[in-house]
């Protein structure tokens, strides 16, 4: 059993849907605020029945955009939450939003529910770059969200998209530091991929626009790690950048291989119970659905199955390998059952540090600069054969 316990909300709805975005969300014009309240208040309450006596130590709102969700279904989600388990005195209780949804008042209101941390998808501050990514707002109330955000929240972050068609090292470097002066502690920046299912994946794969190619995006990269350490926010993991001791608790625990509960359409949740244990949870993706199994039976549980030990060996892998710091082995053997260097493949890992990719310092084995570079890669090498 371990000791962080985080709660994940998925408020399913947009005003739009962006162009790159392959997330659980989807346009609807008019929602029953009421309705969705009591159904997520019904799945919290089965999620909290499975999972006693654990200390909260993190709650996030995603989507989606949860900026649209009621402030009341908030508070009384953190109220429900509070008295489920015991929450943590410092618990980070995070909401994501979007600068073109919200207002001074949202923002307030939001706030006096109990939300403690912002996360802001500004996405890029440029104009013509925000018309391409499908966004609402531009960059004049993207600016204005973070000025207000950062008076009315203890803690902000925003996200931002890069290796944009045509973007260039030096206009991103300008556009970095913008953010950085923008920034209070924290920074999401994402390169442009290009995933199936969305209006971006036909539209390259007809050549209407053209994404940079792997040496400058891998430019990018490292551009992108040298200046927001030079400025103060290192990187913590690939894509998430932090003034130390500012990095986002929740995202931790799913890197660090903690247990959440995972309530809304489409969420996950990992839940070990008392004999050690891990269940993967997963719930109905289509909101009307999961909607309609809470109404009937109390939850939109899709699947709820335990963990065989080489997928939770996997999952550890690859997820802790994303942290800059690197994977524990202490913590790994915990968690897995094993050893560290037991669960992987010998050779491979031989391979990997020899080449740089890799170190394993005390107890801790780490990807280089270089092995981030290329990680899914490293960590393919790695892990044995199923």
């Amino acid at each position: 059993m371990t000791d962080a316990f985080g709660i994940y909300v998925h408020w399913p709805f947009c005003l739009s849907k962006c162009p790159y975005c392959d997330f659980n969300s989807h346009v609807a014009g008019t929602i029953d605020q009421a309705a969705w309240r009591q159904a997520l208040l019904t799945e919290l309450a089965g999620a909290a029945a499975r999972t006693p006596g654990r200390t909260v130590t993190s709650i996030f709102f995603g989507g989606g955009t949860p900026s649209l969700m009621d402030p009341r279904t908030t508070a009384a989600l953190l109220d429900a939450a509070a008295g489920h388990w015991t929450l943590d005195p410092s618990v980070e209780i995070t909401l994501e939003a979007n600068p073109g949804t919200v207002d001074a008042e949202r923002f307030g209101d939001f706030r006096a529910a109990g939300i403690n941390r912002l996360s802001m998808g500004l996405q890029a501050l440029d104009d013509p770059s925000l018309r391409f990514l499908g966004r609402r707002h531009d960059v004049a109330q993207a600016v204005a969200a973070v000025d207000l955000a950062r008076r009315m929240f203890p803690r902000i972050s925003f996200d931002l998209i890069y290796a944009r068609p045509g973007q260039t090292v030096a206009a991103w470097r300008a556009e970095l530091d913008r953010a950085i002066d923008l920034a209070a502690d924290h920074l999401s920046l994402y390169q442009l991929t290009i995933e199936a299912g969305t209006a971006f994946h036909p539209a390259h794969a007809r050549g209407d626009f053209v994404l940079p190619d792997e040496d400058l995006a891998a430019t990018l990269f490292e551009v992108t790690a040298e200046i927001a350490g030079q400025r103060g926010l290192p990187a913590y993991e690939i894509s998430n950048h932090a003034v130390p001791g500012a990095e986002c608790r929740h995202n931790l625990l799913y890197w660090q291989g903690d247990d959440y509960a995972g309530i809304g359409p489409g969420a996950h949740g990992r839940e070990t119970d008392d004999d050690g244990r891990v269940w993967a949870v997963s719930r109905h993706r289509a909101p009307a659905t999961w909607l309609a199994e809470v109404g009937r039976r109390g939850e939109g549980t899709a699947e709820r199955q335990t963990l065989a030990p080489d997928d939770r060996v996997a999952e550890l892998v690859m997820m802790g390998l994303r942290l800059t710091g690197g994977l524990s082995a202490t913590a790994f053997a915990r968690r897995a059952g094993r050893p560290l260097a037991a669960a992987l493949d010998r050779d491979g890992l031989e391979t990997m540090i020899g080449e740089g990719f890799l170190t394993w310092s005390d107890d801790r084995l780490t990807a280089t600069a270089r092995g981030r570079l290329v990680l899914n890669a490293v960590i393919a090498a790695v892990l044995p054969d199923p």
